[in-house]
């Protein structure tokens, strides 16, 4: 735990506690955008020593939770297809389409595999010149870059057995799109450390002066995101808007130029509808046309599916931060992990599941 205990300080956790109940002389929301960071922020407790005044409600940014239904609904279209091996990170088999899962898909025949990194898929249609294998590439701006690693290196390798169902959206468009609600309670935000890390912070600070609000770049330890919140309090409480770097070792502001570079060679921006939300504008990515021979949506002709959320589930407001997971009728009750109705129930990052599995109700 080299290096890590130090971010879990009781001691160091309750002073900047202090400071953050010395300096939130007013009520303030803050939207942490992660859901890393709920879990985290729920598991610690963190949520239950705040003071009063400072209220957390928590972002679309759950990747797993944000996928489209009817995207789900064609991944599992595609694993159902004869002859094809179906390769996704874990987190996604779990995730209910219309009628169905992929891990329901693997339990009756289909080839469904887990892999740790796209490059395992690439690997797995090298082993199986004569199967389709098919990628499902879902993330936010993180985990494009090794996508769009393995689409180039497919592409290289001369892989026509190889395609991607790409679902990647990106953190900036949804900002805006909450602050721009009519509904919008949200003051401050919280910005995924790991995001940064490959993106940078530059983007948002556009944001924070159009819409005049503090963001903050955290990490996902306790004291990160005690410390995020004292610098967004503290900002707030000076009428001051723009971006801070908590999260410094591991963030700059330009952040990691070579992956965004690969991920513009290989990846173009395009409008993308988010679950439960609807669609935002200018804030998915999708393959180049130079490497649509590598999409799987239009290889096995499924882009035509559509669905329908279920009228019970209220993912898309929890998701926007204007309800919690426990206002949902349906939490706990007809939504269970074991009988999910939407994916922030059943996703590592969804709020859904950090309010089940560290029983808050309230």
């Amino acid at each position: 735990m080299r290096y890590v205990d130090e971010y879990r300080d009781e001691s160091a956790a309750r002073r900047l506690l202090a400071a953050i109940a010395r300096d939130a002389r007013h009520p303030w929301t803050l939207m942490e955008i992660c859901g890393g960071q709920t879990h985290t922020l729920l598991r610690s407790g963190i949520d239950r020593m705040l003071p009063e005044t400072i209220t957390l409600v928590h972002g679309p940014g759950c990747p797993v939770c944000v996928t489209p239904l009817e995207q789900i609904d064609r991944a599992i279209a595609i694993a159902r297809r004869p002859g094809v091996i179906f390769a996704s990170f874990g987190d996604m088999l779990r995730v209910p389409g219309s009628a169905t899962d992929l891990l329901a898909v693997k339990s009756e025949g289909g080839d469904v595999r887990i892999v740790y990194s796209p490059l395992d898929a690439v690997k797995l249609a090298q082993r199986h010149p004569d199967r389709q294998v098919v990628f499902f590439a879902v993330g936010f701006e993180t985990t494009a870059p090794a996508n769009a690693m393995a689409v180039w290196q497919a592409a290289r390798l001369g892989l026509a057995n190889f395609s991607v169902v790409v679902s990647h959206v990106l953190v900036p468009p949804a900002m805006a799109a909450i602050l721009g609600s009519p509904h919008c309670r949200v003051q401050g935000f919280l910005a995924a450390g790991h995001v940064c890390a490959v993106m940078g912070y530059w983007e948002y600070e556009p944001i924070a002066e159009r819409y005049r609000i503090p963001v903050v770049v955290t990490g996902f330890e306790p004291l990160d995101l005690l410390q995020g919140i004292h610098l967004a309090v503290r900002a707030l409480e000076q009428g001051r808007h723009g971006v801070e770097n908590q999260y410094a070792r591991a963030v700059t502001r330009d952040g990691n130029r070579p992956a965004q570079d690969l991920v513009a060679r290989v990846l173009e921006v395009c409008d993308r509808k988010w679950r439960g939300i609807g669609p935002i504008p200018a804030s998915g990515l999708r393959l180049r046309e130079e490497y649509a021979a590598f999409d799987a949506e239009r290889r096995f002709e499924v882009s035509g599916l559509e669905a329908e959320e279920s009228p019970l589930c209220i993912a898309g407001e929890i998701l926007q931060g204007l309800r919690k997971p426990h206002q949902c009728s349906a939490f706990g009750r007809q939504c269970t992990p074991e009988r999910p109705l939407g994916a922030p129930m059943v996703s590592a990052e969804g709020a859904c599941s950090a309010y089940y599995r560290y029983a808050r109700s309230a």
